[in-house]
């Protein structure tokens, strides 16, 4: 701190503390809300025009999940902070290739911090790389794969300025009761999780974790639901000496304030990277409670009061700010539904970010396919032994996800369960001719067949979508007997 002193006097006292100033913006996580912008969708909107989105909506903070040079630049000189991710696929060269390591922060890092204006402030390695079905492939490459990005950016001159974390699963972490205070870090990773603490500690970086109060309510049927929000109606709150969780979020967070505490760290600042809730592939994920949920969160956010163990505001990231429809579903069909939008920028629901803000402001210039959709013929009969197997084709190769079990258009009777299943496919093929030629079952229509919540939706135009691309034809019958039904399919 001498130099800081002495660049202060000579400085002059104003500009001195502006400086100091500036220096604690870089060197201290900046408490505030931020989004997850993930790109796995099969139209997505232009960089350029989602930027305008995080800054119409008020997010000043945004989390990649990779670095890619068209989001750089349409973030340079946004005044976005950014975290910026590595995927668990590349923690082994990282691990064990100091110079891959050197190489991606000057790809990655370097260059979009220095030429192109863009506000990188931490680098997440990984994500969520110890969950328990990735059975232990990322336990021996996290930790060296975290102190090798952390040495090139020393290297850089950035790691003043550029910090590094770990994104973990709330499952890092565990009480053998339902109180907090009873947290430690999970018995079968508990040394490396202190490592890990430890190195992000030593750095002056923060612990990420994302935590998701839905999951508990998806795997648990007997999980109290009012547990899950924020609007104080559990009728069975958790006492833990005195201290009193009303919700899952907050017992859920202090229990890691515990576990850090515990094992030394209880000073280290968390981030919560992910948190949020799904609107539609489960009975439970639904534009209700989504907006339950977001809403909850937000005020609380906005109400700085922290949680019993952690007084003050939060610092977080909502997952996610737009639809993903090329998501895998292995954990679940909701896992392409966890936007604040729907996937062509449109708002689902009303969300007040900011107070006195009114709602979600939708993204701009964004154009459409034309106004036709692919709907089962009404000349073709539902005892067509070609009908399931038309229906599997376009599933597994279309988001059929609004179809299952409580979702949005689990209420179509079978025709209705035919033509979504086609019109996904048709739109995700940009309308092409060849992609509504299901064998005899199927025509182009100009009237909507959206009924109720379940939307026929029209896909957005994107670069892709002008040129249109191959569809493969479906005649290879001895192909398509081997697919099988991505949802309960009942004729009725």
């Amino acid at each position: 701190m001498g130099s800081i002193r002495n660049s202060i006097r000579s400085m002059g006292f104003v500009a001195g503390w502006w400086l100091l100033l500036l220096l604690l913006l870089y060197c201290y996580p900046v408490s505030g809300i931020g989004v997850n912008w993930g790109t796995q969708a099969t139209h997505p909107l232009p960089a350029s025009t989602v930027v305008r989105m995080l800054k119409d909506n008020g997010f000043d903070k945004v989390k990649l999940f990779d670095a890619d040079n068209k989001i750089f630049n349409a973030l340079s000189n946004s005044g976005i902070q950014v975290m910026v991710g590595i995927p668990n696929e590349m923690l082994y060269t990282l691990a064990n290739d100091v110079q891959a390591a050197e190489d991606w922060v000057t790809k990655n890092i370097s260059t979009h911090v220095s030429s192109n204006s863009v506000d990188i402030r931490y680098v997440a390695v990984g994500n969520e790389p110890f969950l328990s079905t990735f059975n232990g492939t990322f336990l021996n490459t996290t930790l060296p794969a975290l102190q090798n990005i952390q040495a090139a950016l020393i290297r850089a001159g950035l790691s003043a300025r550029v910090k590094v974390t770990v994104p973990l699963n709330a499952d890092v972490y565990e009480s053998q009761s339902n109180l907090p205070s009873e947290g430690d870090f999970r018995s079968d990773i508990r040394d490396l999780m202190v490592e890990i603490t430890k190195f992000l500690s030593d750095n002056g970086a923060p612990f990420t974790v994302n935590i998701y109060p839905f999951i508990s309510l998806y795997s648990d049927s007997n999980f109290p639901i009012d547990f899950a929000f924020f609007d104080n109606n559990n009728s069975a709150p958790i006492n833990d000496g005195g201290r009193v969780y009303q919700n899952v979020f907050e017992a859920n967070y202090d229990t890691l304030v515990w576990a850090l505490q515990k094992n030394g760290f209880g000073n280290l600042p968390i981030i919560v990277g992910e948190v949020g809730w799904p609107t539609d592939g489960d009975k439970n994920a639904n534009l209700i409670y989504a907006q339950r949920f977001n809403q909850g969160f937000m005020s609380h956010v906005n109400g700085g009061q922290g949680t019993p163990m952690r007084a003050g505001p939060l610092d977080a990231y909502l997952f996610s700010l737009i639809d993903e429809d090329a998501k895998s579903v292995q954990p679940g069909n909701f896992e392409r539904h966890w936007g604040l939008f729907y996937i062509d920028g449109k708002p689902k629901y009303q969300l007040n970010l900011v107070p006195n803000k009114n709602g979600l402001v939708a993204a701009k210039g964004v154009h459409y396919l034309a106004q036709k959709w692919c709907v089962m013929s009404p000349s073709a009969s539902l005892d067509d032994p070609q009908v399931p197997l038309s229906v599997s084709y376009a599933c597994a190769n279309a988001d059929c996800t609004s179809l299952g079990y409580g979702a949005s258009c689990s209420n179509l009777d079978a025709r209705g369960n035919v033509s979504y299943a086609f019109n996904t496919y048709y739109q995700r093929n940009n309308q092409l001719d060849s992609a509504c030629r299901f064998p005899n079952l199927s025509v182009i229509t100009t009237s909507n067949p959206s009924v109720g919540d379940c939307q026929f939706r029209i896909m957005i135009q994107t670069t892709a979508s002008v040129g249109g691309r191959l569809v493969v034809s479906i005649t290879m019958h001895t192909a398509l007997l081997v697919l099988v039904f991505l949802f309960p399919f009942t004729m009725r």
